[in-house]
């Protein structure tokens, strides 16, 4: 099967490598994303970035893409529907949108074969080791990184930043877990290395969500705790690039 490709629109140096500003063409639409590439050596690992509600990939390149550069990591990072460059409306995401579950359903499934999409167009660049790809996800996008990866062999990681478990109390549970169940899934990426990375006093994916998806994972596994909120302190977030840089062969 042929697999999508990256067309480069832009290309520069930065500090430790290249910066190239990307499309991906999936199922229809237009894609925007940032392939961070480093310098040597190559072929390098790389892992797909997901961001969360409300974000966009120049934040996930800006903050974890640099990161990883630092380690000789490649990264792409992608807008999910309704975000980043692709949002419409003066607030970004319709309210049409928020309350219509078939609608939400529809992009839901889109979100999910984009990132598939992105996973393998990412694993088709020259300069990158197809057998070395991780995916890290930040809230939202730890939903649908942890979804992709039970269901991709090639994923050799994860770390999901400020993700967990469904409420306990979630309003329509039983018909969203349909759609998204981080049980179901953790369970069958089982026996590859995973890292929840959560906020002592996250208010919006609470504590015992994040405790509750790790408990249901096989090992190996690690659960890092951050002494803060929803949003991922730099410290967390190297001590995250620390811990996947071993597992996908990159060195410090």
């Amino acid at each position: 099967m042929r697999h999508p490709r990256l067309e480069v629109e832009s290309d520069r140096a930065i500090a430790g490598g290249r910066r190239r500003n990307v499309v991906l063409t999936s199922g229809g639409e237009r894609v925007p994303g940032i392939l961070l590439v480093p310098s040597a050596p190559q072929p390098a690992p790389a892992t797909l970035l997901l961001h969360g509600y409300s974000s966009d990939k120049e934040r996930m390149a800006s903050s974890v893409g640099r990161t990883l550069l630092g380690y000789g990591i490649a990264s792409l990072a992608i807008d999910l529907p309704l975000h980043g460059a692709r949002a419409s409306g003066p607030a970004g995401i319709p309210a049409s949108e928020l309350r219509n579950p078939i609608v939400l359903a529809r992009r839901w499934r889109a979100a999910l074969a984009e990132c598939r999409d992105a996973l393998r167009a990412l694993a088709d660049v020259p300069e990158i080791d197809g057998d070395r790809i991780a995916i890290i996800g930040y809230s939202m996008g730890s939903f649908i990184a942890l979804m992709i990866g039970a269901d991709e062999p090639s994923v050799r990681a994860l770390v999901l930043g400020a993700g967990g478990d469904l409420p306990a109390d979630l309003p329509f549970g039983p018909v969203i877990r349909t759609l998204v169940d981080p049980v179901r899934a953790v369970r069958r990426f089982a026996g590859r290395p995973l890292l929840l990375v959560h906020g002592r006093h996250d208010r919006t994916i609470l504590p015992e969500q994040a405790t509750r998806l790790f408990e249901a994972a096989s090992e190996p596994k690690r659960l890092l705790w951050y002494n803060g909120g929803h949003w991922l302190p730099d410290p967390a977030i190297r001590e995250a690039v620390r811990w996947l840089a071993p597992i996908l062969g990159a060195a410090a």
